[in-house]
């Protein structure tokens, strides 16, 4: 079976998960059933459903309207009618293996042999879902994260007994949905992610109960020194905490005792009321950015890598995909192999011997894999090798990379579960993509985003944890691209805000879709555009409009910024992509050499005098008549044909 023979979907279950999963199928174009026990929950699925596809719409966020969507979903509380006719079940009843594989045997009973049954659990196993069925080959984990229309993240998940031919057709399902699947290759509890998150937050509940910090130094100390989106005690508030702690009860390690007592004494988290922080009588979360120090956030990432670690020397994912999926799933600032190799895994092991000869826990003991990494001298980042081989073509983490056969570079921000925010670390994979691509066989550079959005701007949070000095190294990457010899385009569709709209403003040439917005909202942050904004934006637009810009942080159209002078075409949706492309093929055939002197000229006389600027122009235009390139355009001229510039 592949994918292009699933037409019709059933999901079992019309809770939270089961509508999002519902939807998220009947948006990738297939008609789905959602089929739950009673009337009463299958018609709140079908309303959230519906209510939620009309905020998509609004948004622009879906290319049908709403009700052409909605025509493809239906209910029912039948379980023989809901799969009779289905190619492809989806489960996402409560989390109980008792539950799940009577489901299994009833839904083997009546689907076609050929459907396919996928599980949406969080953990339980996927092996022993399958012994319910008379087709273990096609029983397959699908772990969606909640909410499954904004979660970008499914963990597609091997059973001892699934087919190959399962786990290809679920990934390429998950792409035919707008979804990246990794590829969980063991059937062991907790799949990746969970297990890698989990340390997160219950590393800092050992902390705590040892009376080494409090819930706001640990909260404070990884968002503002280590720029994850939300402190450990936080997060728990937030999943509910029961969920970690059921988690752990098949897991080798205890839970911590703050846990413990949160949940005998059913506090747990925002869904209560009170948790860690109080949300009824009190004011939420109580850390701010004056808490950080002394908490030992070395301690909490240490073991996240060790687990890390451990799945990847048991086969279970690979270093990308674990790192992929605690960025999806987790929206980690970083993936943990990624930090690690950063570290140092020396600097890691140590930790953890050191934990482990203090405490004496299993929870410490480091991962085969790790410590045959370091002794064989992969160490990370400096050492050239880590989880990542740093040797050749860069590992890059936010960025696709493709050098095409026309000498076009096309760097696509590839940070869609933060709206393309440009981290420290992106912005410095830029600067090297560009460093590292032979500028000889660059005829052009295109800039775009991944996802629906070129670059909601600059990761705060994230900066907060860098020095001044460290910040500064933001203008450099952004003045790479600005004095990068060749053209250098920017694809803009949907938000270009912030650091994005900087990194634009370095660009030769901004084409945009016309739903996109462009604005410098720093100083709703209390800051002002820190990599060229105000500068650049004035030369551009001028000193009144750009004021305008950064004293309001208000966004504008594409329509305004074009008219303003700020975009050199806004463009209709459906016309984005060939105009982009015009541009493209005029500049990739055009002679490298002319351009690179154009855009110098251009470039530096800006900040000439006239007088400067003409004798620039006069001069480039003299050296360029001396080129093989103008033989070749006056042949071609004289001749009537295209040039071919070499």
């Amino acid at each position: 079976m592949t994918v292009d023979t699933i037409d019709r979907v059933a999901v079992l279950g019309a809770g939270s998960m089961g509508h999002g999963i519902a939807e998220v199928a009947a948006i990738g174009g297939y008609d789905v059933v959602v089929r739950d026990l009673e009337d009463e929950l299958v018609e709140d699925g079908l309303e959230q459903i519906e209510w939620s596809l009309g905020k998509l719409a609004e948004k622009g966020r879906i290319d049908e309207s709403a009700d052409d969507v909605f025509a493809r979903v239906e209910g029912t509380t039948d379980l023989e009618a809901a799969v009779e006719d289905a190619d492809l079940v989806i489960e996402a009843v409560p989390e109980r293996m008792s539950i799940k594989k009577d489901t299994f045997s009833e839904v083997d009973e009546y689907a076609p042999d050929h459907a396919i049954l996928a599980s949406n659990t969080s953990g339980l196993s996927i092996t022993e879902m399958a012994t319910a069925t008379d087709r273990p080959e096609q029983v397959v984990g699908t772990h969606y994260f909640n909410p499954p229309i904004r979660m970008d993240l499914i963990e597609v998940v091997h059973g001892e007994e699934t087919s190959e031919e399962t786990i290809e057709t679920m990934h390429e399902y998950a792409d035919s949905v707008g979804k990246t699947a990794i590829d969980v290759k063991k059937d062991v509890h907790g799949f990746v992610v969970n297990n890698v998150l989990v340390p997160f937050m219950e590393e800092p509940a050992w902390m705590l109960e040892e009376g080494l910090t409090t819930i706001e130094e640990a909260d404070a100390a990884m968002v503002y020194q280590r720029g994850y989106p939300m402190g450990p005690f936080e997060l728990s508030d937030y999943s509910g905490i029961d969920i970690g702690y059921h988690f752990r009860e098949d897991s080798r390690y205890e839970a911590p005792p703050p846990i413990e007592r949160k949940v005998e004494n059913d506090e747990l988290g925002r869904k209560t009321g009170t948790g860690f922080y109080e949300y009824e009588d009190g004011e939420g979360t109580t850390y701010d950015f004056h808490d950080r120090e002394g908490f030992d956030t070395l301690r909490v990432e240490a073991r996240m890598i060790n687990e890390a670690a451990r799945l990847i020397g048991e086969g279970v994912a690979t270093a990308e995909d674990v790192d992929l999926g605690i960025r999806l799933g987790g929206r980690f600032p970083i993936g943990v192999c990624r930090l690690a190799d950063q570290i140092g895994l020396d600097v890691v092991l140590e930790k953890l011997r050191s934990l482990h000869e203090e405490y004496g826990e299993d929870r410490y003991e480091p991962a085969d894999h790790l410590v045959e990494l370091v002794e064989a001298g992969k160490t990370g980042e400096d050492a050239g090798l880590g989880f990542y081989d740093y040797h050749g073509q860069w590992p890059y983490q936010f960025l696709n990379v493709d050098l095409d056969d026309r000498g076009v570079l096309s760097i696509e921000f590839d940070r869609p579960e933060r709206l393309n925010a440009f981290s420290e670390e992106m912005f410095a994979e830029v600067q090297r993509a560009l460093e590292d691509a032979p500028v000889e066989d660059v005829s052009c550079v295109v800039f775009s985003g991944a996802g629906d959005q070129f670059s909601a701007g600059a990761d705060i949070t994230g900066f907060l944890t860098n020095a001044p000095t460290e910040i500064m190294d933001v203008e450099e990457s952004i003045e790479t691209v600005h004095e990068y010899p060749r053209p250098t385009i920017a694809k803009i569709d949907g938000f270009c805000l912030g650091g994005g709209l900087e990194l634009s403003l370095a660009c030769d040439l901004r084409i945009a879709s016309e739903r996109s917005t462009l604005g410098s909202p720093e100083i709703d942050l209390g800051l002002i555009p820190g990599g060229g904004g105000t500068q650049r934006l004035t030369r551009i637009v001028g000193e009144t409009r750009a004021k305008e810009l950064v004293f309001r942080g208000n966004h504008v159209s594409a329509e305004r910024a074009a008219d303003w002078g700020l975009l050199n075409r806004a463009v209709p949706g459906d016309e984005f992509e060939d105009v982009v492309g015009e541009f493209v093929d005029d500049i990739a055939t055009g002679p490298k050499t002319a351009l690179k002197v154009a855009k110098t000229v251009i470039n530096e006389g800006q900040n000439a005098s006239l007088e400067a600027g003409l004798a620039m122009e006069s001069q480039g235009f003299g050296l360029l008549t001396t080129t093989d390139d103008v033989i070749e355009g006056v042949d071609a001229f004289r001749n009537d044909r295209e040039p071919e510039f070499k």
